[in-house]
């Protein structure tokens, strides 16, 4: 069942870009990350209390720092018929994040395209025919501008996506579903950063822990998903995008550091979208 996303969740994630558990929402730690000690922080990641951000998430933290364009975030369609489950699953994650984007612009022609969208990926996955009712639900929230009702309907969609994977011992998509909605959440947010930027809103993209904490959890999937050429190229080049965003504690990413990292994250999420 769908739980609301806690205040607490949001504030720890204005400090560091950091809650939301993968597979099992709500899980959070107790402090903000950027405020344990190098122990604490070996701990956390030790526990698996550091956790991957929803894009919902994403965007309600950037709405309370600055006063995103959401309309100029969207992105032309993607393919629907990628080979791979990793790739499925990846731009699964995106789409979703993007149904997130739609939202918040409060354009609700874009989220029933896009809620479209998420259905087809989910159901080449394999996952529950429960979804198919949520999306009904979806459109109807947009017919009516409904955006409260219909943000919780996506984030109900979003773990309804995960829960079924879990049943079919999925637990590896689902942490590319989770890593694919932060890539598509961070293009967006570093590209809202590096149009007007401002160094107190950069710090949000200061987040070498969890970056570290992404590469422990896509090691540890299965041998064969972790071969795939696609996963073991997003691994790499994520630890790249790593060192871009390790700037001292305490200190924002500079515009050009930020320009960098706009480019190296636009980058790859163009690998994951296209279509060989």
């Amino acid at each position: 069942m769908f739980e609301r996303t806690s205040q607490k969740a949001v504030t720890l994630f204005l400090s560091v870009l950091v809650s939301s558990a993968i597979g099992e929402p709500g899980a959070a730690h107790s402090a903000p990350l950027s405020f344990l000690s190098p122990n604490d922080l070996t701990q956390a990641i030790k526990s698996d209390t550091i956790t991957i951000p929803t894009p919902g998430e994403t965007f309600a933290a950037l709405g309370k720092k600055a006063k995103p364009d959401w309309t100029a975030s969207f992105r032309g369609p993607i393919a629907m018929n990628y080979k791979t489950r990793a790739q499925i699953a990846l731009n699964l994650g995106g789409l979703i994040a993007d149904g997130f984007i739609a939202i918040e612009a409060q354009d609700s022609q874009q989220v029933k395209n896009t809620g479209g969208d998420i259905l087809k990926m989910a159901k080449a996955l394999g996952v529950s025919e429960n979804i198919l009712a949520r999306g009904n639900s979806i459109n109807q929230f947009a017919e009516n501008d409904e955006w409260p009702a219909l943000q919780e309907e996506l984030e109900a969609t979003q773990n309804e996506v995960k829960s079924s994977m879990q049943s079919h011992r999925d637990q590896d998509l689902v942490i590319l579903v989770s890593l694919g909605g932060w890539i598509r959440g961070t293009q967006v947010v570093t590209a809202v950063v590096a149009k007007n930027y401002d160094a107190k809103v950069a710090q949000v993209l200061r987040q070498p822990e969890l970056l570290r904490f992404i590469h422990s959890k896509l090691v540890e999937i299965s041998p064969d998903l972790l071969a795939d050429p696609l996963v073991k190229s997003v691994d790499a080049q994520l630890q790249e995008i790593e060192k871009i965003v390790a700037t001292p504690f305490g200190k924002s990413l500079s515009a050009a550091e930020v320009g960098h990292l706009q480019n190296a994250i636009t980058h790859l999420m163009q690998q994951i979208q296209k279509k060989d």
